[in-house]
Parts: structure tokens; C-alpha cells; sequence
């Protein structure tokens, strides 16, 4: 019915300015017509009409002189946008047409800046500066005081001059190392007075065994191919309310310090065929006390001939 309507009604005219745009526009879209037609010398009449019935088809009556105008508008490129030319002004301009678009991106870019800052913060920068006051710390308190409280400790403990002349000499060879900042210096010399404190404080008796299926001596060859016998007798440590403990000593075979509960003490023959003699009569050695270590003392008040070495595998 529009249709119809447009066919009997007056013909609708259009400003002559848009309908020659519409007619570049339709023009544009026809690009395969326009490139056949305009190619081509003299065929603008044809192009023309065929442009006069696309429009009539429409309902749309215009005028030849507009679609002439439209034609040659196309070939003058009018009603074209012609960007200007690339340059500092250009970038500013397309910049700000297309601000929402860059804030977004500046505020993403802002956003991940700030996040690896604080996660750079949180897990290197903050550790590490935790760490540097913990060693600050350490390194001017903590360490100076451990030190000096376990020479204080030692002499506390202790009432054996040749224990407080060695805790003197650390304490010494400490400060020392406090003045310095030397913290492994600070860290050794504290945990050499705690062993010599505990050294101190330890009560035992060095009991030979004489349990049954273990061996309470033994004789062995010294290294290097010697034809002499070495004799030695097995102790343990035993503190007074019966617990064994593990002693720090050294193999004189190897060399090698080591912490063992069980040990052989090297003695003259003599002393061992005296024990030997001993567990023989009833299989349990009755005179046992190899020697006493007693509170604040370091050295063992030995009750059998010692000849100072020791093993601790045989």
C-alpha cells in the first residue's frame, strides 16, 4: 500500500545538497557499476539512467541535473573524508578521540605497575629487610648475650681453675668478635662455652662392662703394621640415677671425633689381665669403677691406670 501510494502521490523531492550525497552514496555501493560505467567514455548517460530508476524504483523522483552533480561529485572524490596527514597534531587528536579507550589501557598498565611493585615489596624487598634486622639483631644483641651468659654459666658451674681459664680465653677471643661484628666467630665461641658448661655440669661414673655376650676388653694391633698389642677395656658412662650417655671423644685410631655411649679406654696389660682375671671367676667384673667424673670438674678422677687413648669400634 506505501508502495502504491508513492506511485500516485506527487513524486518526493529531497534538498539538493543530501540527495546528491545520497547519490555518491549509492554510487559507493555500486562500485562495480561505477568502475564499468565511468571507465568507459560517454557512458555517464548511461550510468545516469540507470541511477534514475534505482531512485524512481524507490518512489523517488530526482532530477537529472542532481544525479549529474552526484556522478561528477564521486569523481572529484567530494563528500569524502580525507584523514590529514600523519604528524604530532594527528596524534594528540587521535589520542584524545580515543581517550576512554587509552584510559582504559593506561589504567590496566597502572594497575599491573602497582601490583608487581607491591608483590616485589611483600615478597623481596620486605623479606629482605626482615632479614637484615633479624641479623642486625642477632649480630648486636642476641649473640652478645648468649655468649656472655654461657661464660657466666661456665663459672657458675664450674670450680676447676683449668675450665675457668678456658672460659676466660673464649670470653676474650668473644668480645673480640663482638667489636668485629663477626658473626660465625660469635656463633662458634658461644656454642664451645655451652659445651664446656655442659661438660662441667655432667656427673657420671665410667662403668666397665661386663654384661653377658659383650666383650669387657679387647688387644689390637696399632695401625702401620706394628707387632705391639694395644689393650683396652670397655666402659660406658653411667650417671647416677642409671642413664647411659653419649660422650663426645676421639678414636685415636682414626682420629675422627665422634659421640659415643660406649667406648674402649686403652689401659697398661697389667690392668687388663686384672679384669680379665676378675670376670672370669663368676663372669661379672666386681671392681667396675673405671673412674669418676663429678660436678664442676672437667677431668675424671680415673680409678684404674689410663693411658690416654681411645676407641670406639672393635
Amino acid at each position: 500500500m506505501a508502495d502504491i501510494a508513492l506511485a500516485q502521490g506527487k513524486p518526493q523531492t529531497l534538498d539538493d545538497l543530501m540527495i546528491a550525497m545520497d547519490v555518491v552514496d549509492t554510487l559507493r555501493h555500486r562500485e562495480d557499476l561505477v568502475r564499468r560505467e565511468l571507465n568507459e567514455e560517454g557512458r555517464e548517460e548511461d550510468l545516469i539512467a540507470r541511477l534514475r530508476k534505482i531512485y524512481r524504483d524507490q518512489g523517488i523522483e530526482v532530477p537529472d541535473q542532481i544525479l549529474a552533480d552526484g556522478v561528477k561529485a564521486l569523481k572529484d572524490s567530494r563528500f569524502v573524508y580525507t584523514p590529514p596527514p600523519a604528524g604530532w597534531k594527528r596524534s594528540l587528536l587521535t589520542l584524545w578521540a580515543r581517550r576512554d579507550t587509552h584510559g582504559k589501557r593506561a589504567g590496566y598498565a597502572l594497575a599491573a605497575v602497582v601490583a608487581l611493585f607491591l608483590g616485589y615489596h611483600v615478597f623481596i624487598t620486605r623479606p629482605a629487610q626482615l632479614a637484615a634486622e633479624q641479623e642486625r639483631i642477632e649480630i648486636t644483641e642476641t649473640l652478645p648475650k648468649s655468649l656472655r651468659q654461657a661464660h657466666a654459666d661456665v663459672l657458675a658451674v664450674g670450680n676447676d681453675p683449668a675450665a675457668k681459664q678456658k672460659a676466660d680465653a673464649l670470653l676474650s677471643d668473644g668480645e673480640r668478635a663482638i667489636r668485629d661484628g663477626d658473626r660465625a666467630a660469635m656463633t662458634r665461641i658461644a656454642g664451645e662455652l655451652g659445651a664446656l658448661r655442659n661438660e662441667l655440669a655432667a656427673e657420671y661414673t665410667l662403668v666397665i662392662v661386663s654384661r653377658p655376650g659383650e666383650s669387657s676388653g679387647v688387644w689390637r694391633r696399632p695401625p702401620r703394621g706394628s707387632q705391639a698389642r694395644n689393650y683396652y677395656l670397655i666402659v660406658e658412662p653411667v650417671a647416677h640415677d642409671g642413664r647411659k650417655l653419649s660422650l663426645p671423644v676421639r678414636n685415636e685410631e682414626t682420629g675422627a671425633s665422634e659421640t659415643s655411649s660406649k667406648f674402649g679406654v686403652r689401659v697398661p696389660q697389667a690392668t687388663f689381665e686384672t679384669v680379665a682375671s676378675d670376670k672370669r671367676d663368676d663372669g661379672i667384673v666386681q671392681r667396675n669403677q673405671f673412674g669418676i667424673k663429678k660436678r664442676g670438674t672437667l677431668a675424671v678422677d680415673y680409678k684404674m691406670p689410663f693411658e690416654g687413648g681411645i676407641i670406639t669400634q672393635w
